[in-house]
């Protein structure tokens, strides 16, 4: 594509999804009432996921405990989430998406960047974000925002101005008058540690960031800073870029309800993350070499530390042991911890995987892996209680994470992957 070509950008953001889903499958329960999603409905202090627009209006918001959102909204009717439902809702827009061009980068379970430079056989580009609205609309009984510009900043700012189910078109000449008066944390791409060391530097605004010297941002912030000037004045460059086949790491975290300080509690909550990421790697017929873990303690200092493995792997006890050498390495006794994690990294295809087995062990390998084959269809058909290790069994939120249908995030995209005959099953 040349340089100069105009683009022609949508981002499609699902509005207050989770509580929109549930409405759009049990309307009679949950339309036009002020509903929140929260991990832990049947504790006070748990937290809201999200709430409905009828439960922001009575000021509930994201983050807010339980028993605050109730003080605040008595009649908010309080949801488990489904992450199996959202997954069904979230393929189902996408395929919508998907219709007018092939050009479709998911960030999320609930939003996309769609490039239709190329799609005018379906009319321009704020006809082609109405009809999208409309089929999302009547398909699947959800709302959404879309924002229609040249690039992916401004498409993201767009669908931002007007909530709920609206289209919003941004133009870079509209900039100075509709962006610039705005707290530079209003900017996508700029968090509130960035907006507060450019406050240090008297920027208050998108306009005056806008305005600032180049100079002296790049040296505050490096290529960033030079980044931010150019956002500021609603220049972006970045493609939109589909979702590869193949992803890059494969990790999962867990919050602990509790701060724990026991190694024989750490053990099991290694071993349930390494279960799952290991069955996430061969799902996508992957094998890893390096190994992370992250370590969170209370005051939310966090640590990473990885190491490769002398062979590529996709076993569990593989991923665990080099997890719990590291973690014994980098925590003591006693020491709490909030938050572990574990993520493998330096993925290579399987069939093009070289590996060289040991001459000890050569026999077994095979043997292994042809378990660890029925032990996952096993658990694919009969759900992932079905099999299941001795030090795997206990009550903390690490078994959680084998429940697909309560466990998930917004950002895991996993399940966009290249379907699965499990997929093809479930949606």
């Amino acid at each position: 594509m040349s340089g100069t070509m105009r683009r022609f950008i949508l981002h499609i953001d699902m509005n207050a999804f989770y509580c929109s889903v549930h409405a759009a499958e049990q309307p009679e329960l949950y339309q036009g009432k002020s509903t929140g999603v929260a991990g832990s409905v049947e504790l006070r202090k748990g937290i809201l996921v999200t709430s409905s627009y009828e439960a922001r209006a009575r000021g509930v918001r994201t983050g807010m405990t339980v028993r605050q959102a109730l003080q605040l909204c008595p009649e908010l009717i309080l949801i488990s989430p489904d992450f199996d439902l959202y997954r069904k809702y979230s393929k189902g827009f996408l395929r919508i998406a998907g219709n007018y061009t092939p050009l479709v980068e998911a960030m999320s379970i609930d939003e996309c960047f769609l490039d239709v430079t190329g799609s005018g056989q379906f009319g321009t580009p704020l006809e082609i974000a109405e009809t999208i609205r409309a089929r999302v609309k009547n398909e699947l009984s959800l709302p959404c925002s879309i924002g229609v510009a040249p690039n992916k900043l401004l498409a993201k700012m767009a669908s931002d101005m007007r909530k709920p189910d609206a289209v919003t078109v941004l133009r870079r000449r509209e900039v100075p008058s509709l962006l610039w008066g705005k707290p530079c944390q209003t900017l996508y791409g700029i968090g509130s540690k960035t907006a507060d060391k450019l406050l240090r530097l008297n920027i208050r605004t998108i306009g005056e960031l806008a305005a600032a010297d180049e100079r002296i941002l790049s040296e505050r912030f490096g290529v960033y800073g030079a980044w931010m000037k150019r956002a500021a004045h609603g220049i972006d460059d970045a493609p939109v870029q589909p979702l590869s086949d193949a992803a890059k790491s494969i990790g999962h975290t867990t919050t602990l309800p509790a701060d724990l300080t026991r190694s024989e509690q750490f053990r099991r909550v290694l071993l349930n993350l390494a279960d799952q990421t290991t069955r996430r790697l061969r799902r996508q017929g992957m094998m890893c070499s390096t190994v992370q873990i992250t370590i969170r303690d209370p005051m939310m200092k966090t640590i990473t530390r990885a190491a490769g493995l002398s062979a590529p792997t996709d076993a569990t006890d593989d991923v665990y042991r080099e997890a719990w050498r590291l973690m014994q390495a980098n925590w003591k006794e006693g020491q709490p911890v909030r938050l572990l994690g574990i993520t493998l990294q330096n993925l290579s295809p399987k069939n093009d995987t070289a590996v060289q087995l040991d001459l000890f062990s050569f026999e077994e390998t095979p043997k292994r892996d042809k378990l660890v084959t029925v032990m996952d269809r096993l658990r694919d058909k009969y759900g992932e209680g079905a099999v299941l290790t001795a030090g795997m069994l206990g009550d903390d939120p690490s078994s959680l994470i084998r429940n697909k249908k309560v466990r998930g995030t917004s950002l895991e995209k996993d399940f966009l992957r290249g379907s699965s005959k499990e997929d093809e099953n479930r949606y």
